[in-house]
């Protein structure tokens, strides 16, 4: 090789390298991928279902705070029981957001069988969540006055029922992913998705609690009032 080739091999190769040394590599906080704003189409579409549900779970919340404001005579029905109950439901639901997050760090790490079981753990905490409000509803619907459906109780029911519908329609996708998921169908991405649901469910309860059952409670009735 001449000298003139030479050079020009070595500059040629100089750019190359300067570029190597800069390039992002995966151990990178800042590293996005060849598609940093790409995503996965199932998750895509949960994305697009949450944030169109959340419009109508905006709209309903927000109607019901503009009536509970606009009403200096608002009904606080709700006792320090009732509370106490709504707040065992809370942390039941928060706790079932713990298991579907470690469900889904489970189908991350290719262990099919933990990630089912804490599947599987996440849909009983809907369960017990569906089973306890379900008992507050009949108790709400045989002590109500005969014919008698004060708007705070027209609100209760469509937001409340709504959330429960969500809740119950979780659990059924949940036993589905769950089994499916134990017998080696789907991907971690499947259980992520399923997370993005649960996870959304979850949220819409934060802002259900507080506005529906703690702004209509009247503490100074105690229990069993």
């Amino acid at each position: 090789m001449s000298e003139a080739t030479a050079e020009k091999a070595v500059e040629g190769a100089a750019p190359a390298t300067a570029a190597a040394a800069h390039a992002p590599v995966k151990s990178d906080p800042w590293y996005g991928g060849v598609a940093p704003f790409g995503t996965d189409s199932k998750k895509f579409g949960m994305w697009l279902f949450i944030m169109s549900d959340s419009i109508t779970f905006a709209a309903i919340l927000m109607a019901y705070t503009y009536m509970r404001i606009a009403d200096p005579d608002w009904p606080l029905v709700f006792n320090a029981q009732s509370v106490v109950l709504s707040t065992i439901m809370t942390f039941v639901l928060l706790s079932s957001s713990l298991t579907m997050v470690l469900g889904v760090a489970a189908a991350e790490a290719g262990k099919r069988k933990r990630a089912a079981a804490w599947i599987f753990a996440t849909a009983f905490g809907g369960v017990a969540f569906t089973v306890i409000h379900a008992w507050e509803w009949s108790h709400v619907i045989h002590d109500l006055p005969e014919g008698a459906m004060p708007m705070m109780w027209g609100c209760f029911f469509a937001a409340t029922g709504m959330h429960m519908l969500h809740v119950t329609i979780g659990v059924g996708y949940l036993v589905i992913l769950g089994l499916a998921y134990l017998s080696g169908k789907f991907k971690p991405v499947d259980v992520e998705v399923a997370g993005l649901y649960w996870h959304f469910v979850d949220l819409v309860w934060m802002f259900v609690f507080p506005l529906i059952y703690l702004m209509s409670t009247d503490m100074t009735k105690g229990f069993g009032h």
